[in-house]
């Protein structure tokens, strides 16, 4: 079938593509791109007429936590069709050193399921540590452990897995020289390695350094994760003088970030070790609870103490980033944009629904931080380059066509803290392998995505 979509802005970052031009689609790869006034001369099937609107690639987000496997054996979805509704076509999930399973099983399942959104991982160091027995995240383990290790990262790496990252803050028993060992894998193929780095705030300097070894010794890509939520609270300018520096040596390092002034994490992990009051300058009541009985309420210290001890798993939202350092954050031209989301049964922080449209609406059009074009480049081009995705990203003829058309002056997010799921509006269109999955602004079908492997 041939689909043309004519009338819309057509920016594409990867080709310095910004004008009014027609989009041919066939076979579920684009065409042509053609002037209108050559267009009225092609035959297409289906016609969309994106008059008002820019059609871009699909959004790619490159930091995201997946969607469990239920106990049927099936990927039970929830965050994949939240992350197709924000005009996301390609997830990279497994981010923080965290898999809900073997990462090339889950792919596999992927592939059977078949997803609202295409799906790469990477592989958790922290999964395969408690999977080959070291479940105290406290302790450090011995040379033959982090050898069988090794061995199982790489061939995680070499069946599917884009990458390796790492969760050094929720794994404090994890020493420099295991996670030098294990980012070692990652050189062969040069493949990227993203890290949740060990330390924040005050802290946060000492802690990129030491992540940035990995990049000095084996020349590979690194991403630092959430910046905005490690180095914002009065650290972002000289966090980024510090980046900068790094790739003024040739060091191939960016971060991402996502567009919220307030991080989530689960109320157990290390982030709310003792210290993390002092840390981060706040009170209890600077912590929202997303689950359990207390959902939605503030934290007491008895609150807190109760969850922690009692469910360690539930989700909260700490308020405590500084705006203008996650603004800072975005002008640099080293950030990207990763959602971070995670959703539990529809809880958690709305950045797992919001992320990108609030990114175009508040970062672009209210702000002026970004142009549309920059904005556009933060989230198809770049990511899909540090991925070594060449035919996403972009809409090459050749590339697979996956796209969104929205409306820049009306993309808006709508997910709050209270409704973390709730969808954006002014996205009127996504294709994903030139089949359409939104329509209207409508889900039509969430079964179009496939697993993504080097």
């Amino acid at each position: 079938m041939k689909t043309m979509i004519s009338g819309g802005r057509l920016i594409d970052p990867a080709q310095s593509i910004d004008s009014f031009l027609d989009l041919v689609i066939e076979d579920g790869t684009v065409s042509a791109i053609l002037p209108p006034e050559k267009s009225r001369y092609v035959s297409a099937d289906r016609v969309i007429d994106a008059a008002g609107g820019v059609v871009s690639p699909g959004f790619i987000d490159i930091h995201m936590h997946e969607d469990p496997i239920g106990r049927d054996g099936h990927i039970r979805q929830c965050i994949f069709p939240a992350m197709l509704r924000m005009g996301v076509t390609t997830v990279l999930a497994g981010n923080c050193g965290t898999n809900l399973c073997d990462p090339l099983r889950y792919l596999h399942q992927v592939d059977q399921d078949r997803t609202a959104v295409n799906v790469a991982m990477l592989a958790g160091h922290t999964w395969f540590r408690n999977t080959l027995g070291q479940k105290n995240k406290y302790a450090p383990v011995t040379q033959e452990f982090i050898d069988r290790m090794r061995a199982r990262v790489y061939d995680a790496l070499e069946q599917g897995c884009m990458g390796i990252s790492f969760g050094l803050r929720y794994v404090p028993g994890t020493t420099t020289e295991e996670f030098l060992q294990i980012a070692s894998c990652a050189e062969k193929d040069h493949r990227l390695v993203s890290c949740h780095v060990r330390d924040d705030a005050a802290a946060v300097f000492d802690s990129v350094a030491e992540f940035v070894q990995a990049g000095r010794h084996y020349q590979i890509p690194l991403e630092i994760s959430h910046i905005g939520s490690m180095g914002g609270f009065g650290q972002m300018q000289k966090l980024l003088q510090q980046i900068d520096g790094y790739r003024g040596e040739g060091i191939d390092v960016a971060a991402d970030c996502y567009p919220y002034y307030a991080f989530s994490t689960p109320i157990g992990e290390a982030t709310y070790d003792d210290g993390w009051l002092d840390r981060y300058h706040c009170g209890y009541d600077a912590l929202e609870m997303c689950e359990g009985k207390y959902k939605g309420m503030r934290c007491t210290k008895e609150i807190f103490e109760e969850m922690r001890r009692d469910h360690p798993e539930a989700l909260t939202v700490c308020y405590v980033m500084h705006a203008e350092d996650v603004h800072m954050a975005f002008r640099h031209p080293g950030t990207l944009v990763g959602s971070d989301g995670v959703l539990s049964d529809g809880q958690g922080h709305p950045r797992a629904a919001g992320t990108f449209p609030r990114f175009l609406a508040e970062f672009v059009r209210s702000s002026g931080d970004l142009t549309l074009f920059d904005a556009i480049s933060r989230i198809t081009a770049l990511p899909a380059q540090r991925m070594g995705l060449t035919k996403k990203g972009n809409l090459r003829i050749g590339s697979d066509a996956d796209l969104v058309i929205f409306n820049p002056d009306t993309i808006s997010d709508h997910a709050t803290f209270a409704d973390p799921s709730a969808p954006p509006t002014g996205i009127s269109d996504v294709l994903i392998g030139g089949e359409t999955a939104i329509r209207h602004g409508k889900v039509v079908n969430e079964r179009l995505g496939s697993a993504l492997r080097p």
